[in-house]
């Protein structure tokens, strides 16, 4: 792989050809005789983690859901399998897979358990990035990145990580928090010349040499001091007011308006900060209240003497408090918490991946041949959407519920006994159409935030360390920030130690369009998404870092290998905002609204808690399971 569009042209066609093939096709449509065989799985190629190129929402895992949403999608010829389960499981993501794992726990070894995917491979957002590069393999993370704040995980959660084998406290040494440090790499801001009047790296950390930084940043006077005002000043804005009637008006204010309009910088400095959210939230700071900034430590409010231990008004659930623990942010494998989608599998399927810890698993490969073999207790089905869900009679006396799906262009039925819906809560309505009108608008209420992980292979850092940076925030670029991958050590796998060696370099993009409500802003960067080909992905990869990094030694024609580009136009769970959503009353959130059973089917997914987060897919998987009929 010698070149970028190379991998491009190779990962279209062989995509197509291998992960996605004929289930593009529509009804109907695929060649007499191979509808019983549609089984890309099987293929001894067959390896999703090690695809580039477009990923994330790929080609063929939308289309059908797409044609479902537009009433366009006929089911006219439905073969009913001769397939009867216990339990049926849309979605195969972590809270599916977690649904799974707890149900075979409750009910037996001998249980019967089904999972459809629509994706290529297992996960959901948890997905495998691999790259091969010298000869040497890399792996990283293509959504959920880590286990964050574990200590605040329920106990659910937390007992589930430890039946998986998980060690926490391996984290401290298998993550090395000085291997950049240690070279002399820090932190740093990129200023382009659109935004900011010129293209200019500037190395350092406000926490540290502030004056210095600010000093080479290319702003204006103004700006200059209105930054350091901002970092160093301690007054009182809402002098007169108590700490909760603050937060109050905190909670109803923008931080960019806080910024303009109460601290009344010049507006280089709020352009500054406008995509410093982008990765947490998927929105800017036009969209996001200030007291979640201030709960994120952002600069601005020391003057204000909030109390971090007092009552927050805002209605979002990411907890304010969490921020100021001491607890760092170390808790991370090598591709992220898609290894915990991978001891999922093998807790229900062991021959699926050798090994029998959370160590030996990182080197381990899935077989994905063995998670849907006829006659075994749990099978999981890739490449199948699944496309209508309903009770096999009146859902208050029914004993079975019919799941439709589609896989290589053909509908199929299958029955059990109960369903769990661990998939996209947007998408429930159009799957159960029996629900209460009441419910189905819950479920829709919560819009999926886009958000694009992109993992370049670099041949080498060097230019990093020339540069002397590891992270660099590019606020006014079309990705908001770039670093070198995390450097952690488990099992066999090492990552990259010096500068001569290959790493992957993560880069961060929203597609916001600030102006109007964060919901409205997820439906237009969904649509921008799906719309953005590769090589727009590539191109302005390339630019960003030739002009960030062309004058420390990088080539992007030669020093890049690869590229993955992780696009999820269906991406974090919706959490509500308090500038734009509520107040309900306590239990009529529209996520406790819409996850109520009906019947013989339970809803999970983190979407059911709103909140976008590991701990919350699993507990929603438990408390769905708990529901289920007897």
């Amino acid at each position: 792989m010698d070149h970028p569009s190379d991998i491009t042209r190779r990962d279209f066609l062989d995509g197509l050809a291998v992960a996605v093939g004929a289930s593009l096709l529509p009804l109907g449509c695929r060649p007499p005789g191979t509808e019983a065989s549609f089984a890309p799985e099987q293929a001894p190629g067959y390896y999703p983690p090690s695809l580039t190129g477009l990923r994330g929402s790929h080609p063929g895992a939308f289309e059908v859901a797409h044609q479902l949403r537009d009433g366009t999608l006929k089911l006219d010829a439905v073969r009913d399998a001769p397939e009867r389960y216990d339990l049926v499981v849309v979605g195969a993501g972590i809270s599916g897979l977690a649904a799974a794992h707890f149900y075979r726990k409750a009910r037996g070894p001998a249980a019967r358990i089904l999972l459809l995917d629509n994706h290529d491979d297992v996960g959901g957002h948890a997905k495998r990035n691999e790259f091969t590069v010298g000869g040497q393999t890399l792996q990283s993370n293509g959504g959920t990145e880590s286990i964050e704040s574990p200590a605040q995980y329920s106990q659910v959660s937390r007992d589930l990580l430890t039946e998986l084998g998980v060690d926490l406290q391996g984290f401290y040494t298998a993550f090395d928090r000085k291997r950049y440090s240690g070279l002399g790499l820090g932190k740093g801001i990129f200023y382009d010349r659109e935004t900011f009047g010129a293209d200019k790296l500037v190395r350092g950390d406000p926490e540290a040499g502030l004056r210095a930084m600010v000093a080479k940043a290319p702003l204006t006077d103004q700006a200059k001091r209105d930054l350091l005002r901002l970092y160093q000043g301690k007054t009182n804005y809402f002098s007169g007011l108590s700490s909760a009637r603050a937060k109050a008006r905190l909670a109803k204010t923008s931080y960019q308006a806080y910024l303009l309009e109460v601290v009344k910088v010049d507006p280089l400095v709020a352009a500054l900060f406008q995509t410093r959210t982008h990765e947490l939230y998927g929105v800017g700071i036009d969209a996001i209240p200030a007291l979640d900034c201030w709960g994120l430590d952002f600069p601005g409010f020391e003057g204000l003497q909030l109390d971090p231990k007092g009552p927050n008004p805002g209605i979002g659930k990411t907890p304010l408090l969490e921020m100021h623990e001491d607890e760092p942010y170390i808790f991370h494998f090598p591709d992220g918490n898609a290894t915990i989608a991978r001891l999922l599998v093998r807790s229900l399927i062991p021959e699926a991946l050798p090994g029998g810890s959370a160590g030996d698993s990182v080197t381990a490969r899935l077989d994905y041949a063995a998670l849907d073999r006829g006659g075994a207790p749990v099978r999981i089905r890739l490449n199948a959407t699944a496309v209508r869900v309903a009770h096999a009679g009146d859902p208050r006396t029914a004993r079975e519920v019919a799941v439709t799906y589609i896989r290589g262009g053909k509908a199929t039925e299958v029955r059990a006994g109960a369903c769990v819906l661990a998939c996209w809560n947007m998408v429930i309505p159009y799957l159960c159409t029996e629900l209460p009108a009441a419910q189905k608008t819950a479920l829709g209420y919560g819009v999926k935030v886009p958000i694009v992980y992109t993992n370049a292979a670099l041949r080498n850092w060097e230019a990093f360390r020339k540069a002397g940076v590891s992270d660099v925030l590019t606020p006014g670029s079309w990705y908001s920030r770039a670093f070198l991958d995390f450097p952690v050590d488990l099992g066999d796998y090492r990552s990259s130690r010096t500068p001569d060696q290959p790493i992957v370099l993560k880069l961060v993009r929203a597609p916001c369009h600030p102006g109007v409500p964060s919901r409205d802003q997820h439906r237009i960067g969904r649509a921008e998404l799906l719309a953005t080909p590769f090589a727009t992905f590539e191109q302005q990869l390339k630019d960003l870092l030739g002009r960030m990094l062309g004058p420390y030694g990088f080539d992007p024609a030669a020093d890049i290998a690869a590229i993955t580009v992780n696009r999820w136009s269906h991406g974090y769970s919706y959490e509500y905002n308090s500038l734009w959503d509520g107040p309900w009353a306590p239990g009529q959130e529209p996520c406790v609204a819409g996850r109520v059973r009906f019947g013989r089917i339970t809803i999970a997914n983190a979407d059911a808690e709103a909140y976008a987060y590991t701990n919350a897919a699993i507990d929603q998987a438990r408390r769905a399971v708990d529901e289920l009929p007897g």
